[in-house]
């Protein structure tokens, strides 16, 4: 399978081809569209060879997650393609586990508002296995495990807990988890990985002028 794959949800952008293991990826702050022709062409590879497009859907940038997802979307009703979403805290660990790192981490991403996502996994030699659903916390509860010596990484996590380990979310880890996968999602379906509720404000009636 030919995957090409999104992974915006960090500062650190990057697209990838994905086919058998093997993999060419483009990194930066390039225009998204010249960063997958970038890895097209290393690749050797046409738009029409791809079989499938993977999207890290976050939590993370929700300007550059719905970037890749709109792109996906795109791509979709231009030529049916399947389409593939994976959370990029997955993607953060597996890249963790691909760097060497083993045992318990904690995968901590900005949620904004003083508050960050946290989800826990288990590292070993094999592969990555989540052992703590991702969920919203506060400051001071990562800031005790923090405390605690547990391993907190992240794509900015350093930014805040200086004891962590920088790690981005990698589109190249991206289409390796996707390999094999068939939980495929329409374009329409496809969301970014965002936990709050949506709160909408009722607006104040229309004041009467006299």
């Amino acid at each position: 399978m030919k995957i090409l794959a999104l992974e915006f949800s960090s500062p650190q952008r990057s697209v990838a081809i994905v086919q058998s293991g093997a993999f060419h990826e483009a990194l930066g702050s390039n225009e998204p569209f010249a960063m997958i022709a970038e890895a097209l062409r290393e690749a050797k590879l046409e738009r029409e060879q791809l079989d499938c497009i993977a999207v890290g859907l976050g939590p993370g940038s929700y300007t550059g997650i719905r970037s890749a997802i709109s792109i996906a979307q795109g791509w979709q009703l231009a030529r049916p393609i399947p389409l593939l979403g994976v959370s990029s805290a997955e993607i953060i660990a597996a890249q963790a586990q691909a760097g060497g790192l083993v045992g318990r981490v904690r995968v901590i991403v900005d949620a904004q508002r003083g508050e960050f996502y946290l989800a826990g996994y288990e590292l070993t030699a094999n592969g990555s296995r989540e052992a703590e659903p991702l969920r919203i916390v506060s400051a001071a509860a990562v800031t005790q495990r923090a405390s605690a010596g547990e391993t907190l990484i992240g794509p900015e996590v350093t930014d805040w807990f200086p004891t962590g380990k920088t790690i981005f979310p990698r589109a190249a880890i991206l289409g390796q988890l996707a390999l094999g996968r068939t939980d495929f999602i329409s374009g329409d379906k496809m969301e970014p990985i965002y936990l709050r509720e949506t709160q909408f404000v009722k607006a104040p009636p229309p004041r009467q002028l006299g």
